[in-house]
This record gives C-alpha cells, structure tokens and sequence, in this order.
C-alpha cells in the first residue's frame, strides 16, 4: 500500500499552491462568465495576491525545503516574495481604468498576472537549475502574452512578438549553461554544484556559468541582453508595462543572487568579472541612451537598464552587505517606478493616450499636485538627497568599497549624474514649459499609487530601520 504524501511537506509551497489554485478558480469563473465579471475578477485577483503575501509571513521560520531540496523558503526567498506579490497587486489595481478608458476590459489580465506571480514565487525558492528554468518559463510565457495583449494594436504584437523571440534565444542560452554546469559537475542541486566547485572550476564550468548568466541577464534588462526593452516597454499596454518593470524585476534579481550566491560561491572571481562587465555596460548605456527620448516609456525601459546596473554593483561585491543592499535597492526601485507609471497612465487627452514628455508641459500649472508627486520620483530615481533613491545607491555602491571595487563605485556615480539630466528634463518640461492642453483627470486608483510612492521616497530617510532590517535578514539567510 502506498503511504500518503506527508501534508508537513508541501508546507513551504503552501503560498504557490493557493495562488495555483486561486488562479485557476478565477479563469473558470471568467470563462463562464465572459468580461462582464471582469471588475470583479480584479479586485479578487488584487485580494488573492494580498493573502498570499501574508501567508508567506506567516510560514513557519527558519529555512523550510521540500520537493527534495529543489524548493527552498528561507528570509530571502520571503523577502523577495512580499515585494514580488505586493507589486504584482498593484499593477492590477493601476489598470482598470486605463482598460475601462480604451472600452476593452478583459478578464484574462488578472489571471495572467497571478500565472507569472506563481512563476517569480517559484523562482526565487528554485534551489536547482532544474526548479529554477520551470520558474523562470512559467514567468515568462505569461508575460510574452501581456506585451501583446492589445491584439488590435501592431505595436502591441510586435512587442509581444519580439519578446517571445528573444526570450526563447535567452532560456536557450540558459539552458545550454546548465547542461554544461551538470555536465562538469554531475550535478544540478545548488549546494551539489558548490560543492563540486571546490574541486574542479575548469574551462567547460565557467563557459557554463557564462551562459547562465546570459539567460539571468536577459531576464533583468541588463546589457548586452537589454534589446527588447525599449521596444517592449513601448509597445505594450502601459499597465503591463508598469507591472513589467516591477514584480518581474524582484523575481529576476533574486533568481541573480541566489544563483551566484549558493551555487557558484567558490567562483566568486568568475562571476565577478562577468557582473562588473554587465554592471558597467548597464550604467553607461542606460544613461546615455535615455537623453534623446522622447517618449516617457522608453525613457523608462533605458532607466530600467540603468538601474539593473546599479543593482548589479552590490551584487558584484559578493559580499553578505552587497545582497543587502541589492534587496533594498530593489525594493525602492518598484516604489518609485510604479509610482511613475501611475502617472504615465494617467496620461490622458480628448479621450486619446499620449506617452510623450512634451504631453507633459507646464502640469504644474493645469495639475500642481501630480506635477509635484512625480517630480519628486524623478529625483528619487536620479538619487538625489535626501530621497530614498539617494540610499539605494548608497548602500550598493558602499557595498562595492568596501569589496575593494572602487573603479566600478566611481563609473556608478558618474553615469548616476549623467542619468540625472534626463530625470530632471521631465521636471523641467513640467514646470518651466508653456502649459499644454490640460490632461483629463487622474483616476482614484492612480493617485493613490502615484501619491504613496512619491510619500514613502520622500519620508524613507526619517524610518529606514523596517526596510533595512529586514533586507540584512533576507541576506543573512543566503549565506548561511
């Protein structure tokens, strides 16, 4: 007689399985029910994801694993999943009133995000190459579905097309990374590839471990694999945008670390190398190549890859202090660029979307209070004191010192600065330029994410203490 599966051992996948469930249960009652359910789908979908995110909190404590050790909960994977849920709720809640404006509300969106949400939640617990990959396409597929979510609309399909592509080239490359990491060391289990690390780290492991950082890099919207950001980032639908540059963000630099951290950790000089590279290349290209935008969310997929790089220069520092500050600086990244959206969205004239910066003139005259909100995100987003961008940047970039990486801390503040011009050019074209025609007025749902985004960057330097103490957990916890 077969024994029954033990229920104490699918406790740490507990939050997956509710949101599996969840998800399921939701695409049943808008197939039956058609879009008219849509609202209340949404606000279901939004629920779901918050009691998820509480019942990670509420797991037991400690490291919990199970699926034979492929699937591990500790701090950092809780850490990262709270961020990852919250954000993903957000974007939710930050669409339905742009669906509702282009007469076109679906019941699919929600239930897509929930998919690509059980997919960042299995990514960061991935303790093998194996678990990881499965995270890392369930994420994905959803995601190549919402870039071309406006079926009516050619840029929609090109974006989704052009993501589809080039994701199918990344988990390719990862994917023929991890052959040759199992290869070389018979192994796909995290702590069985760092063990087999201390004996052998030859030619054929670090050609892996090349391209497996290929396939994390493409993921990030990190140079050289940034490509399809700007053009995806503009095409699809601007909430999927929004949500685009934030949960999937969390979910991908999670997916960096413990990837570098508890399966390479005896190759830190490789992996250094290949992270200052992309760190570097990420920073400048970024900077540079947002100056000439002129449409607000391409300017927002260039910041993207800068601030990948930025992140990455605390990560490169290998150090317990390094992760901290990646986990910080990840967190108040999704503050400040959800907060932005919000107000992009909102970008509204004679019933018609408008996307550039120059829709934007003189609000500070025709909407004081959104001018006001999203200038500060915009100097939280070019760090300038004392808002909390000013401290996601210097906690990595300290981190970086103190691992003795002082010509990659130098490179970062001096692309920080030039990134500054194009954040404060928005600022500028809201207040200094001859008022344009009044946009429409902002829906209750965007205030409030524009509103507390832009409040917590502003009121981050008078109670840090929760943020940081709970990232220095987080990261304890990978390198334990």
């Amino acid at each position: 007689m077969t024994a029954a599966f033990p229920f104490p051992a699918i406790v740490p996948a507990v939050p997956e399985l509710m949101l599996a469930i969840g998800g399921v249960i939701l695409l049943m009652v808008g197939a039956f029910r058609g879009d008219r359910v849509a609202p209340v789908i949404n606000g279901l979908a939004i629920a779901l994801l918050i009691l998820v995110a509480i019942t990670v909190l509420y797991l037991p404590p400690g490291t919990l694993t199970t699926f034979g050790g492929s699937f591990v909960v500790d701090d950092f994977a809780r850490f990262l999943k709270v961020v990852a849920l919250l954000s993903s709720a957000v974007a939710i809640a930050m669409s339905t009133d742009y669906f509702a404006a282009v007469n076109h509300e679906p019941f699919e969106y929600p239930v897509l995000i929930i998919l690509s949400t059980l997919g960042m939640l299995m990514l960061v617990s991935a303790n093998d190459l194996i678990a990881l990959y499965l995270g890392l396409e369930l994420m994905s597929l959803a995601l190549y579905v919402l870039a071309a979510f406006h079926r009516v609309s050619a840029r929609s399909s090109e974006a989704g097309l052009k993501y589809f592509v080039l994701g199918a080239l990344s988990s390719g490359m990862y994917l023929y990374g991890a052959s040759l990491v199992y290869g070389f060391t018979g192994t796909v289990s995290f702590d069985g590839i760092a063990h087999a690390t201390l004996q052998t780290s030859g030619i054929g492991l670090i050609f892996g471990l090349v391209f497996i950082f290929a396939g994390f890099c493409f993921k990030i919207s990190a140079v050289p694999f940034h490509m399809w950001t700007p053009d995806v980032y503009e095409g699809a639908p601007t909430p999927v945008t929004a949500f685009f540059s934030a949960a999937p963000k969390v979910a991908g630099m999670g997916m960096v670390m413990r990837g570098a951290i508890d399966a390479f950790p005896n190759v830190v000089d490789q992996w250094q190398q290949i992270l200052v590279f992309v760190a570097i290349a990420s920073m400048a290209l970024g900077s540079f190549a947002a100056i000439g935008q002129r449409n607000f969310k391409r300017l927002m997929a260039y910041s993207a890859i800068a601030h990948m790089g930025f992140a990455l220069v605390g990560l490169a520092a290998g150090t317990e202090e390094g992760v901290r500050g990646v986990l910080v600086y990840i967190t108040i990244y999704v503050t400040m660029t959800l907060g932005a959206f919000a107000a992009i969205t909102a970008m509204r004239r004679d019933g018609r979307i408008v996307e550039d910066v120059a829709d934007l003139a003189g609000l500070a005259r025709t909407s004081p209070a959104m001018a006001f909100w999203l200038a500060m995100l915009m100097f939280s987003l070019a760090g300038i004191p004392p808002l909390a961008g000013f401290f996601a940047k210097f906690y990595v970039f300290l981190a970086a010192i103190k691992a003795g990486l002082y010509t990659l801390a130098v490179i970062g503040v001096l692309t920080s600065v030039v990134g500054a011009y194009y954040y404060l050019a928005v600022v500028k074209v809201m207040y200094f330029d001859e008022p344009a025609k009044p946009l429409e007025k902002m829906a209750y749902e965007l205030k409030i994410v524009l509103t507390v985004a832009a409040a917590l960057n502003i009121l981050f330097f008078l109670y840090p203490g929760p943020l940081l103490e709970s990232a220095a957990l987080a990261a304890k916890s990978l390198f334990e």
